[in-house]
C-alpha cells in the first residue's frame, strides 16, 4: 500500500489530504458519501476516481482506522481475550496498531504499542514499507525497557500473526489476544491514539519529509505521555497513572451488558475499571 510516487499531481495529493482528513473526522463514510463530501467541496470527482484514492489510502467504511491489517491466510488467528476482562494495574494488557501518514510524496507507517491501563505509549516506529520487522524492533523496544505484559492484543494483521511477531511474544510468555475479524474496535484505544496523533500533530504541522516527523513525533509522544491531560484518566497524564498504579484501567464489554457506563463508543461499552 506504500507510495512514494513522483508522478502524482497536486491535484491528487491535495484530494488524497482531503480524503485523509475527512475519513478520519468520519471513518462511517464510504466512497459514496466521499464523493458527495469532495462534490460539496467543489472538486468534480466521479466515485471510480474516490474509489481509486481511498485504495491508495487503505481506507474502507465502518472502522475507525485504516485499512493497513492485511490477514494472512496461512498464518494462525488467536481468540480475543479482552472482552469483559477488567483492566486494573499497568503491564496487564498492552496492545498495538499501524496507521498511515501522508508526507509531500507518499506514505509512511507508523506502528505504537500502549499500555491499556494508563493509555501510556511504550514504544513507536516510523517505516516506509509494511515488512514486520519494524513492528517487531517497537515490540523488541518495549519489551526492553519496560517487561513483559500478561497480554498482547493486535488485530489479525499478517505483520501480527506473522511468525517472527508470534515468537517474540512466545518467548516472553505472553498471552496473544487478537481483534475479532471485524470488529475494529475492539482495539479501541489505539484507534483513539491516531485520531489525537493526527489532529493534534499531523495535520497542522503538515510534515513534508521523514526527518522532521520523527523529530516531531519524538516531541508529540513525550508530550501525550508526560503533559497531556487525558479526560478519562481524571485529567492526569498517561506517565502519572503508569508510575503509581492508580487511577487507570478498563473493560470493553458488549453493549447489551448492563452496566454503568463512562463512555459509549459504537457497538461496545468502554468502562472505567
Amino acid at each position: 500500500m506504500y507510495t512514494d510516487k513522483h508522478e502524482v499531481d497536486e491535484v491528487e495529493l491535495m484530494l488524497l489530504r482531503l480524503l485523509d482528513e475527512e475519513y478520519t473526522r468520519h471513518p462511517f463514510y464510504g466512497s459514496r458519501k466521499m464523493t458527495v463530501w469532495l462534490r460539496m467541496q467543489g472538486h468534480a470527482v466521479n466515485r471510480k476516481r474516490v474509489q481509486r484514492l481511498m485504495r491508495i489510502l487503505g481506507l474502507i467504511a465502518m472502522v475507525p482506522g485504516p485499512n493497513t491489517s492485511k490477514k494472512h491466510p496461512e498464518h494462525t488467528v488467536y481468540p480475543y481475550l479482552l472482552r469483559g476482562l477488567s483492566v486494573i494495574r499497568p503491564n496487564q494488557v498492552w496492545s498495538t496498531d499501524i496507521t498511515y501518514i501522508r508526507l509531500a510524496h507518499g506514505f509512511v507507517y507508523l506502528v505504537a504499542i500502549m499500555d491499556w491501563y494508563s493509555h501510556k505509549i511504550l514504544a513507536w516506529r516510523v517505516s516506509n514499507t509494511m515488512d514486520v520487522g519494524f513492528c517487531v524492533d517497537c515490540l523488541t523496544a518495549a519489551l526492553k525497557q519496560y517487561g513483559a505484559p500478561e497480554i498482547f492484543n493486535t488485530d489479525q494483521g499478517s505483520q501480527f500473526t506473522s511468525d517472527k511477531w508470534v515468537a517474540v511474544l512466545q518467548e516472553n510468555s505472553i498471552k496473544i489476544s487478537m481483534d475479532g475479524r471485524g470488529r475494529a474496535l475492539d482495539n479501541i484505544f489505539v484507534e483513539r491514539l491516531w485520531r489525537s496523533v493526527k489532529y493534534e500533530d499531523i495535520y497542522p504541522k503538515n510534515y513534508v519529509y521523514m526527518p522532521e516527523l520523527l523529530l516531531g513525533l519524538t516531541e508529540y509522544f513525550a508530550f501525550y505521555n508526560g503533559e497531556r491531560y487525558h479526560q478519562a484518566l481524571g485529567y492526569k497524564t498517561p506517565d502519572q497513572i503508569y508510575q503509581t498504579a492508580e487511577g487507570g484501567g478498563a473493560m470493553i464489554v458488549d453493549k447489551f451488558n448492563e452496566r454503568t457506563d463512562k463512555e459509549t463508543t459504537g457497538g461496545l461499552h468502554v468502562d472505567k475499571a
